[in-house]
Order: C-alpha cells, then sequence, then structure tokens
C-alpha cells in the first residue's frame, strides 16, 4: 500500500475529489498545527475523521481511500470481506491491501471476467495510484457500489465495466457480446448443469447489430439507452447476482471455502431442453428441428418482455451442506422478482406443420386460450417478428390489448418496435374491415400486417413471405417452474 498502511487512512461518503494529495498521519497533533495546515479535528481522538479544508478538496491515500485516516463502515459484511481479503493478500504476497487476483478467486472464482471488471471499476473510482486498493478504499469503493439504487445508474456501471480499455467512452461490439454472455451464463448456470444453446452466436449478433448497425464501437451514453429502451432487466439480474455476492462472500471465506454464491434451480436444465435451434447451418443446409425458438433466443426475448409473460414460480434451492442453505434461501428471495425473464417451460398450442396451415386452423387452436400469448413470426428471408398480447386473442374489428401488449423485431436485428396498449388487431370474419393479424398503433399504417390466409406478413412496407406457423401459451407448472411460454408464428 504504498507507504501508507490501511490503519493510516479513512473515509467519506462523497465521491472522490481531484486535488487530494496522500499524507502521513501525526500520531499527536495540536490545535494549532492542525488550523496551520487546514486539518479540522473533530473529537480529540486519534480515530476521529478528518477532512482536509485547504482548497476546498479531501486526502486520497497511494492505495484509494478518499481521506487517510482510520474508516468505519456501516456495512459489516463488507467489513468483514474487507479484513479477510487484505489478510489473505498480505500473507500471499506481503502487500497491505487488496489485489485483483485475491478479490476474483475468492468473490467471484466462478466469474472471473466480471470479478476482474468489478475490480477495475472500484480501482479506477478510486483514483488509487497503487494496483492494490487499501482496504479502506476497498470499504469505501464497495458501499457505493451496493449502494446504487437507480436502475439507469446500474446500467451506466456495467457499460463502463465493459467499455474499451483504450478509449473508456466507448464500448465495441466485443464488450457487449460480453456483457450478454455474462446475463446469459449468470442466469443460466445456477442449476448446476448449464445448457450451451447452439444458436448463442446468432441471438448476440441480433444485440449488436441494432446497437452497432456498421460503426466498430458506440458512444457509452448511446449503448446505455439501447439497453435501457430494450434489454434493461437482463443486466438488472446481474447487478442484483454481483450486491448478493458482495454482501454474503464474507460467510464462506470465514469458514475457509470459496464464496457462497447463489444455487437456485432451473426447471429447464433438468429435463430435455424444449428450447432447440430450428436450422443447421452446418454444411450450408437447413433443416427442421423440434422448436422454433432456440433457448438463448427465447431468454433474450423474455428478459425484453413485461414480466406478466413470465411470472417466476416459487423456487425450491437445492440441498447444499452447512451454511450455504441459509444463503441459497436468502438468494432465492432476492432473486424471485428478477428472474422472471428466465423461460422455462412453454406448451404447444398450435403448430402449422402438423396442424395444417391457414387462418382456420390458426383460430381453432388459438382463440380457446385466455391467456397472455407470444406470437413469432418467422419469414423466408429469415426475419423473425414477435407480437405479444397480454390477454385472449378475439376477433374484432377493433385494435385491442393492454398494458404489456408489444411488438418486437428478433432476427436479423434485435429491437422493440413498439409496446402500447390497444395495438392488437386480428379480423377474419367482419366484412368492411381490413381482414388478418395486425400490430401497431397507427391502424393506417401498422408495423405489422398479416394477410387474411396467414400466408405473407408485412412489416413497416417490407413484404415477405411467412414460413410456418406456431403457437405456444403460458403453462402453470410445478412450485419450482418460474418460465413463461409463447405464441409462435412462422408460415
Amino acid at each position: 500500500m504504498g507507504n501508507t498502511s490501511s490503519k493510516g487512512e479513512s473515509d467519506a461518503s462523497e465521491p472522490p475529489l481531484e486535488g487530494g494529495k496522500p499524507y502521513k498521519q501525526h500520531q499527536q497533533h495540536k490545535s494549532s498545527d492542525a488550523s496551520h495546515n487546514g486539518v479540522s479535528d473533530v473529537g480529540g481522538s486519534h480515530n476521529n475523521l478528518k477532512v482536509t479544508q485547504a482548497q476546498g478538496s479531501m486526502t486520497r491515500s497511494a492505495s484509494g481511500a478518499d481521506v487517510t485516516e482510520k474508516y468505519l463502515t456501516q456495512l459489516v459484511p463488507v467489513e468483514k470481506l474487507a479484513e479477510i481479503l487484505r489478510e489473505q493478500t498480505s500473507s500471499k504476497l506481503g502487500i497491505n491491501g487488496i489485489v485483483a487476483d485475491v478479490f476474483v478467486s475468492q468473490v467471484f472464482p466462478q466469474y472471473a471476467d466480471l470479478g476482474q471488471r468489478l475490480f477495475n471499476l472500484m480501482h479506477s473510482n478510486s483514483k488509487a495510484t497503487t494496483k492494490h486498493l487499501g482496504a479502506v478504499a476497498f470499504r469505501q469503493q464497495c458501499e457505493r457500489f451496493l449502494g446504487i439504487m437507480d436502475d439507469s445508474k446500474t446500467l451506466e456501471c456495467y457499460i463502463k465495466m465493459y467499455a474499451q480499455e483504450e478509449n473508456p467512452d466507448q464500448i465495441d461490439k466485443t464488450g457487449v457480446t460480453r456483457l450478454l454472455h455474462i446475463c446469459y451464463t449468470i442466469a443460466m448456470q445456477h442449476s448446476g448443469n448449464a445448457v450451451l444453446c447452439p444458436a448463442i452466436n446468432r441471438t448476440f449478433g441480433s444485440v449488436t447489430k441494432s446497437i452497432f448497425l456498421c460503426h466498430d464501437s458506440m458512444s457509452l451514453g448511446y449503448v446505455c439507452r439501447w439497453f435501457e429502451q430494450n434489454l434493461m432487466r437482463l443486466v438488472l439480474l446481474v447487478h442484483k447476482y454481483c450486491v448478493h455476492t458482495l454482501s454474503t462472500a464474507y460467510r464462506g471465506l470465514e469458514q475457509q471455502n470459496q464464496s457462497c454464491g447463489i444455487e437456485l434451480q432451473t426447471p429447464v436444465l433438468e429435463q430435455r431442453n424444449p428450447f432447440t435451434d430450428t436450422t443447421d447451418f452446418s454444411g450450408g443446409s437447413t433443416r427442421e428441428m423440434d422448436s422454433l425458438m432456440p433457448l438463448s433466443q427465447a431468454w433474450l426475448l423474455a428478459g425484453a418482455l413485461p414480466p406478466l409473460y413470465s411470472k417466476p414460480q416459487t423456487v425450491t434451492p437445492p440441498a447444499t451442506k452447512g451454511n450455504n442453505n441459509v444463503s441459497a434461501s436468502t438468494a432465492v428471495q432476492i432473486f424471485k422478482d428478477k428472474l422472471s425473464m428466465m423461460p422455462s417451460h412453454w406448451t404447444l398450442l398450435y403448430n402449422s406443420n402438423e396442424h395444417g396451415v391457414g387462418a382456420n386452423r390458426f383460430l381453432h387452436h388459438v382463440l380457446g386460450y385466455r391467456g397472455p400469448t407470444l406470437v413469432l413470426l418467422h419469414t423466408k428471408d429469415e426475419q423473425t417478428y414477435c407480437v405479444a398480447s397480454p390477454s385472449e386473442w378475439k376477433e374484432t374489428h377493433l385494435f385491442v390489448g393492454g398494458e404489456g401488449s408489444c411488438v418486437i423485431q428478433l432476427l436479423p436485428k434485435f429491437v422493440i418496435l413498439e409496446k402500447k396498449p390497444n395495438i392488437l388487431y386480428l379480423n377474419t370474419s367482419i366484412r368492411g374491415y381490413p381482414k388478418g393479424l395486425r400490430a401497431g398503433a397507427d391502424p393506417r399504417k401498422p408495423i405489422i400486417a398479416v394477410d387474411e390466409h396467414f400466408e405473407n406478413i408485412d412489416c413497416k412496407g417490407l413484404a415477405a413471405g411467412l414460413m410456418s406457423i406456431e403457437v405456444k401459451r403460458t403453462c402453470t407448472l410445478s412450485k419450482s417452474a418460474f418460465f413463461p411460454t409463447y405464441l409462435e408464428i412462422s408460415n
């Protein structure tokens, strides 16, 4: 920690200010000396918080503490974690502080890249001049990270974590892909049996195509706004994981174990995977598969949809030894409202390949279901659209649909096209009104228009032929299930 020990550091509740310089703490201060040096002594104890008043700035240690005096944290878990990591760093490397390798290996052993980026963010925010963080600086940055309450600020934090190293104001496709990958991995791996989706590169590619278009990189602000409008919930889930890990990791470390982490059952991983890719691109051929939607695409879609399409069920954590049971149970409660973007089991209502093509067949299988449905439109030129309905479909000459009605493009780009009530339309029999399935706020120019025979589709004036039609519904499974169902159309 350079020339400044952890006992010679302190903290403040405000962010680091420019102009601070490290200084050594003297054991004895006279009031005249304190006044002369611009330091106010509050309380008369050597443990008191001291703030430099000269030029309106606070002092900072070389290892990143805002105020070089003893600091008492308000969060006991952070205090304990900092002390454990400091002791391990000291015993292994002889450094009085916390280094990245120890932090990653002890707190984020399963997600080393995420842990490294989080440490780098805290190190950068502390403005430390050493490679390690002092225990005080570490506590400061952890508390500030845990204290982020605003969703937009949370999103900015993670976009910044995955920015370019040489240009921290920009983020490229690789950075966004790595962010998506950690979101997907954390969401899928807590059952202890991760599933590798063969279409994951295509799924992530749909996001990068939408964000970057023909550019190699974009500003952090632009990417933050895109995620805020389209995939906010995915990043918030990762933040919940990080908050839980930083708050509970000391428990496992006190028992000389690695971080307790979070253990959650993922029912889709305990049975045959209901989401498989529809195509096999090897050798340039295309073949039909069991489902039209791969797992990674279902996960991405569910993360963009309102929670009503994927309400979580009660999750029972797997049996673990020792106090990890308590940690897992706590994690389930913390994640209960945030895991709703995770798809699990979607049941079939209608498949044109099995039940025949046509509006009558579609109506016969769909109109009887009163729950939320998702309509996926797969075209012959490899485009995919989703029309989400929060309630049952009805034949009418009016545009209907409650809160949660939306239109989303899935491929080749991923973007929410519209999200408003009263944008859904289905009519195959009422004369004098347009026939077919439509979606959009403007009745004269709907975003999506499927003809009355369910053979062709028009999206924003671009016509294409449908490839196949499939309809699935939301179902209620066992108490351990928390995945939605969907309605999928491709002709």
